[in-house]
Formats: C-alpha cells, sequence, structure tokens
C-alpha cells in the first residue's frame, strides 16, 4: 500500500454512474479506532439551488458513521452560510441533525467560516478525502419514489474525482 513511502489513489466517479454510495465510498478507512472526523464543505446548506440536498447527504454522511465499524464520538463540520433567506433552514437544519446525533453520544461541532473553498474529509486514523463537488456527487433523484432515492448505491452521480490520502504522507499546513 505504501510500497514507494506515498499513499495517494484517485476514483473517477463518471457523469451517471452508480454504485459510489458513501459506504462503499468511505468504508474501508472507517476502522474501529475513528473516532474524530473532520468535514470542511461550504456548501452544507438547505435551499442553495445547486446543493439543495447537501443537508440531507450530511445527514446520511453522519448517519453512516453512527452506524460503524467506527466509533465516532464527534464530528466536526466547518461550511459557510447560507447566503439571504435561507440561513435560518440551515441553521435549524444543522441543529436538528446535531440533536439527533446527541442521541447516539455523538458530539457534532457546527463552525462557519466565510472564506473556505475546500472540501475534505478526514478521520483521525489519518486518512483523509478530498471530493470535487464535497458530499453533493449525486443527482437529483427522479422523484420521490424513483429507485436510488432511498439507496445511494443505486443513485446516479455528478461526474467527479475522489482523493484519497494518508496524513503521514501529506504536508502538515
Amino acid at each position: 500500500l505504501f510500497s514507494d513511502g506515498k499513499y495517494h489513489k484517485q476514483i473517477r466517479i463518471e457523469e451517471n454512474a452508480t454504485g459510489f454510495g458513501y459506504e462503499k465510498l468511505f468504508q474501508e478507512y472507517l476502522t474501529e479506532i475513528v473516532s474524530e472526523v473532520w468535514v470542511e464543505d461550504p456548501y452544507i446548506r438547505h435551499v442553495h439551488q445547486a446543493s439543495r440536498y447537501s443537508l440531507y447527504n450530511f445527514l446520511r454522511f453522519c448517519e453512516m458513521l453512527v452506524k460503524g465499524p467506527c466509533k465516532v464520538k464527534t464530528i466536526h463540520l466547518l461550511t459557510s452560510y447560507d447566503e439571504g433567506c435561507g440561513r435560518s433552514q440551515q441553521i435549524s437544519g444543522l441543529e436538528e441533525i446535531q440533536k439527533s446525533l446527541r442521541n447516539y453520544g455523538v458530539t457534532l461541532n457546527i463552525e462557519f467560516s466565510s472564506s473556505i473553498h475546500d472540501r475534505e474529509i478526514r478521520f483521525n486514523n489519518g486518512w483523509m478525502i478530498k471530493i470535487g463537488r464535497g458530499l453533493d456527487y449525486f443527482k437529483k433523484p427522479q422523484g420521490r419514489f424513483s429507485i436510488g432515492y432511498c439507496d445511494f448505491d443505486l443513485r446516479p452521480c455528478h461526474e467527479t474525482t475522489v482523493d484519497v490520502f494518508h496524513t503521514k504522507h501529506t504536508k502538515k499546513m
């Protein structure tokens, strides 16, 4: 895995590809020692046109963490405020996720930044995943009763690139 002293894996998700639900993408990096997760994504919002589903996607990601096999205790979210009238919906949605996670013994720390651009997910076991589109790489479902609405493995994706690094081999900023 680390034969040349570095680890970098790149996954290309083609336009309309399926089979890239969060479990499939993240499971091999979510070992039992993972207890802390950092999510940096400027677009975890509610009504922003392009990312209307981003709060649901973040919730979906949190559900995966709660299911294990990792024992996540803390999730740090760094995102930006929704501009305009969506802000209160964004905050109430995030607070609802926060409250719900508390029932599972998980603390969600939420911070807002107006200068955040990068999208990355880091686990305290050293893995870092950068997804070009953040957690929002799924296409809008055809309808509420269409295949792929509930099961993200069956949901067509937007084209994006996923880069996986191990932080032993990435420069600290």
